[in-house]
């Protein structure tokens, strides 16, 4: 019973062994038959095949060591295939190189017929192409390499690659500048926008100093006992030149930076300030000087009044400033400052004299003459004619200022507007019958008068200090030798009136035409009598004559002096 279990195995072991034999011999048929079909060369040896192969010499290099088989002869022993090969890379260089085949494994990448001529690995924008020739025999590699196909270039393709290209990198470039250029814009449309709306926020808000208008009249708040429209009796002409109503919309106080004062006097201070980046003259009233500034103010209103030799007139306003009303006329301003000063600090040309004593002369004729017409200008008496009331311009020419004690009368209703203010004018220079008070206060005509015989003494202060022979005297205001620095009223009567004195004439204008001329315009126009007096044209035109006769003034064509 053992024995026969034991042949059983013995059996059973021998038909697996031959079952295994065969399923090998099987599988090496069904692979040399797929390799057959893989290479119809039958000459070529087969993968596994139970048949012994022959082995073969051949060359073997590596780029760029294959141009010479001689200078580079490296061998490859027991080589089952011997090939050569030609590769272009994607950007068109070309390589060789030789070698062996010493695997089975190795035949289907190297000598497949599927893959020779074809084109590698693709990648984005790149290419390449490669072609091997495999042999069998003892250095059958050696030789010429096989040729690649000629590079064909899709030109359309590659024409449309490139724009799109092209149009992808513009794209990208100026895409993200655009939308910046457009987000700044957006920006900056919304920022002026929010600046604005706040800007007329502040203008239209309404407080205890702020001018707003209706649809017929300006009105304004009060400001003290009184108001701007009670004022001005809703008037809102302006004659200056300055372009700006007298009642504005919003207070000119709040858009004035006051910078320095450069002035003080009975009346108040004069600042320098800043209004839209322009330098302006601000005279601040006191608050007993109202009727002053109410005056000045409507004089400055007058129609017609512009003129290059009166001052450039902006506007008035009332604030209030540490719980004080202050009372503001805002002007143009003029660096030079008054003539007072002028004359303190610079002596004259004989041309310089003739433009400055001109250019009052034309003022005066302007404030002297009344204009008729539909909107015509009354006739103005300054009453307050003095050095420190003319302001000098940058060109040498002079305006006059400070018109709070002017009178101004029409022939067509034939009355005189005095105004209501109780100040009286500069005692040094007041006429001889308003110091003893014969003056007809009723008679326009007297007025004017007075203003004559003040502008021959300022015609004497500045005749004083114009060179002659080099020689000026030093500035003197006029009666400095017979009164004190601020006379009484007395005073003045005594030396003009009682004692009939006028300014001293200096020697040396005898030598000299001009001031000679202008010696004898000066009395003429301070003589007692004030029927004698000169008119304001008459002065103006003498002024022409006489500056006509001297070489060293400049006249242009139309006879007038170059400032």
């Amino acid at each position: 019973m053992v024995f026969a279990k034991f042949g059983f195995i013995l059996l059973l072991a021998s038909n697996l062994a031959q079952g295994d034999l065969h399923g090998k011999l099987l599988d090496e048929t069904e692979e040399t038959m797929d390799l057959e079909t893989y290479h119809p060369n039958h000459d070529l040896p087969i993968q596994n095949s139970l048949v012994p192969h022959q082995r073969y010499k051949c060359y073997s290099c590596e780029p760029p060591d294959c141009a010479d088989t001689t200078a580079h002869a490296h061998l490859c022993q027991n080589a089952i295939q011997c090939w050569k090969s030609r590769i272009r890379d994607q950007y068109g260089h070309e390589s060789v190189s030789r070698g062996c085949t010493t695997t089975h494994e190795q035949l289907p990448l190297y000598c497949n017929p599927n893959l020779m001529n074809s084109s590698g690995p693709k990648k984005r924008h790149a290419s390449g192409t490669y072609n091997i020739e495999c042999c069998t025999g003892d250095y059958c590699n050696n030789g010429t390499f096989p040729a690649l196909p000629p590079v064909e270039y899709g030109n359309e393709v590659m024409k449309l690659e490139s724009s799109t290209y092209a149009l992808k990198m513009t794209g990208a470039i100026l895409g993200p500048v655009a939308m910046l250029i457009v987000a700044v814009v957006i920006v900056w449309y919304f920022m002026r926008r929010k600046h604005h709306k706040r800007l007329m926020a502040s203008r239209s808000k309404h407080d205890p100093e702020t001018y707003y208008a209706s649809d017929e009249i300006l009105r304004a708040t009060s400001a003290g006992d009184s108001t701007l429209r009670e004022y001005l009796q809703h008037s809102v002409t302006s004659g200056s030149g300055s372009g700006l109503p007298l009642l504005i919309q919003r207070t000119l106080a709040r858009q004035v930076s006051l910078c320095e004062c450069i002035g003080r006097g009975r009346y108040g201070e004069v600042w320098r300030g800043i209004w839209h980046g322009e330098s302006v003259a601000v005279k601040i009233f006191f608050s007993r000087d109202e009727d002053s500034w109410k005056r000045e103010t409507e004089i400055y209103s007058t129609v017609l009044l512009r003129h290059e030799n009166i001052l450039g007139y902006i506007g008035s306003d009332m604030t209030s400033r540490n719980s004080c009303t202050q009372l503001w006329l805002i002007t143009h301003y003029y660096p030079l400052g008054s003539l007072f000063d002028h004359l303190n600090r610079t002596a004259l040309s004989h041309h310089q004299m003739a433009t400055i004593c001109l250019s009052i002369a034309n003022g005066l004729v302007h404030l002297h003459t009344e204009i008729f017409g539909t909107e015509g200008k009354p006739a103005i008496a300054h009453r307050d004619l003095k050095t420190k009331n003319i302001l000098v311009r940058i060109n040498g020419s002079c305006v006059i200022a400070d018109f709070g004690l002017a009178v101004t009368h029409s022939q067509t209703t034939n009355k005189i507007d005095m105004g209501n203010t109780a100040r009286v004018g500069t005692k040094r220079y007041m006429a001889p019958e308003v110091l003893d008070e014969s003056i007809n206060m009723e008679c326009f005509e007297s007025l004017r008068k007075a203003d004559i015989y003040a502008i021959g003494l300022m015609f004497w202060e500045i005749c004083r200090r114009t060179l002659s022979n080099g020689i000026a005297e030093d500035y003197k205001v006029p009666f400095y030798d017979c009164v004190t620095s601020d006379p009484s009223f007395e005073e003045m009567r005594k030396v003009v009136c009682g004692d009939n004195y006028r300014p001293s004439i200096p020697n040396r204008w005898v030598s000299d035409p001009l001031l000679q001329g202008m010696a004898k315009l000066m009395r003429e126009c301070w003589h007692a009598n004030s029927n004698v007096r000169l008119p304001a044209l008459r002065i103006k035109k003498t002024l022409l004559k006489l500056a006509s006769l001297d070489e060293t003034v400049k006249l242009n064509y139309d006879g007038e002096i170059c400032v």
